[in-house]
């Protein structure tokens, strides 16, 4: 028998290595990113708490996952941003995992019977679900620099949806600053108009001269850094 008819022989015969199927899961949005999970013998899967939801866990479910869990110890799991929790499994079958607060938060590894390459890792890792970035506020102007009572017109842009907020100080005769009030408003993507200076709830505008210290947050409580602008206010 040649030996490439040997050869194609053994081929047929030897079983196929199995594809690595390591596998990254991300936990958000109340979901696994893949509740259907599929590996092979001595391969495992990694779990990354990657937000805005926290408070889950990887709890085993099924009779032969009984012993694995994220937060031992605890019926209030609370993670980081980023934290993740490891497993391998060396016995084939089929493992139901789910939160301890959350049933729905739930997934199934199912192992074949077919020895895995535990090494390879062929997922990325999931990114962070939460807004870590401080909103811009740009090209403030002000409609006029000294205006009456009823105040002026702020003009200004914004990147992203955010509340734009405005503390207001005022200067006595001698220079010194006061908090005499602040106001707000919700600040849409691109410009935006408002007014600044006129009476509110929280402002009550008096003659002099002023500063108005100036920030967005948005919706992931990021808040941009503060900007100034001076105005004075006529006593009529």
């Amino acid at each position: 028998m040649g030996s490439a008819v040997l050869l194609a022989l053994l081929a047929l015969l030897t079983p196929p290595l199995a594809d690595a199927s390591n596998r990254r899961i991300a936990i958000s949005d109340y979901r696994w990113s893949d509740p259907e999970i599929e590996i092979d013998l001595g391969e495992h899967v990694t779990w990354y708490w990657t937000g805005p939801d926290l408070m889950h866990s990887v709890t085993g479910e099924s009779a032969n996952a009984k012993a694995l869990d994220s937060d031992p110890g605890t019926n209030q799991p609370i993670h980081d941003l980023g934290d993740e929790f490891q497993l391998s499994f060396d016995q084939p079958g089929a493992y139901v995992l789910q939160c301890k607060l959350h049933s729905t938060v739930k997934g199934q590894v199912t192992v074949s019977a077919t020895p895995g390459d535990p090494l390879t890792e062929p997922d990325p890792v999931p990114r962070t679900q939460v807004d870590l970035k401080a909103p811009r506020l740009r090209d403030l102007r002000l409609g006029d620099g000294r205006f009456g009572r009823r105040g002026t017109s702020l003009r200004f842009s914004l990147g992203e949806r955010a509340k734009v907020a405005a503390e207001l100080f005022r200067f006595d005769r001698h220079g010194r600053r006061g908090f005499a009030g602040y106001q707000t408003w919700k600040g849409f993507v691109g410009y935006n108009g408002v007014r600044i200076g006129s009476p509110g709830r929280h402002f009550r505008p008096r003659p002099g001269r002023y500063l108005a210290l100036l920030t967005a947050t948005d919706q992931g409580n990021n808040t941009s850094p503060a900007r100034r602008l001076r105005f004075t206010i006529r006593s009529r």
